[in-house]
């Protein structure tokens, strides 16, 4: 369990699969998985509030992105409304964009003391996994300590392919290059009846 000052002293940055399948309910007559993101980032921006009031950054992604910056709860639903589950699961680009954002402010002196944590929430197999392999791999070289960055990817629904891919970046992240272990996946096997919302604050503080 990571101290209550690493959590503080921390930016966190929500990045939300919103591709055609996110509009998939995971039990019959139950929430889609679009509606189960909605709550979860609803409860993190409230979590997130009480230890930094700038608020989360958040992204929506599917064939293009779209980054929201300073969300607090207040602003969460306005976010959903703007944005409906369509297209593909194009994961390379926004992640290259959060990264690359982080990396801009720490030499521009604007990081939080305690570094960053972002959250990928999403239900299948990216368009091009070696990509995102790629990037991860990349950051990992460009941080200083392990704590720095962490990147957490919550899988929702049961593809097999995407709790595949989820897997293997967990395990193989170091033995392809990676200069730090900075993944954390939890695929829905993981989670065993745990909601989504729980599950997302888990991660920031475990």
């Amino acid at each position: 369990m990571e101290g209550n000052s690493v959590i503080r002293d921390r930016d966190y940055t929500l990045i939300i699969d919103k591709s055609g399948s996110m509009s998939t309910p995971d039990r019959a007559g139950g929430k889609t998985r679009w509606e189960a993101a909605q709550e979860s980032t609803l409860a993190l921006a409230k979590t997130c509030e009480q230890f930094d009031p700038d608020g989360i950054t958040v992204y929506l992604f599917s064939s293009r992105f779209r980054r929201y910056e300073n969300i607090t709860s207040d602003k969460v639903a306005k976010i959903y409304e703007e944005n409906e589950p369509m297209g593909r699961s194009n994961l390379a680009s926004v992640l290259k964009d959060a990264l690359d954002n982080y990396f801009q402010r720490k030499q521009e002196g604007k990081t939080k003391p305690n570094g960053e944590t972002f959250l990928i929430i999403t239900d299948g197999e990216p368009d091009d996994r070696k990509s995102v392999m790629r990037l991860i791999i990349e950051a990992s070289r460009q941080i200083d300590r392990d704590e720095e960055m962490g990147i957490a990817l919550i899988q929702v629904g049961r593809d097999k392919k995407a709790t595949e891919f989820l897997q293997a970046l967990d395990e193989q992240l170091q033995g392809a290059g990676a200069k730090f272990d900075i993944v954390d996946t939890v695929t829905m096997d993981k989670m065993e009846g745990m909601t989504l919302t729980e599950v997302l604050l888990n991660t920031i503080t475990d």
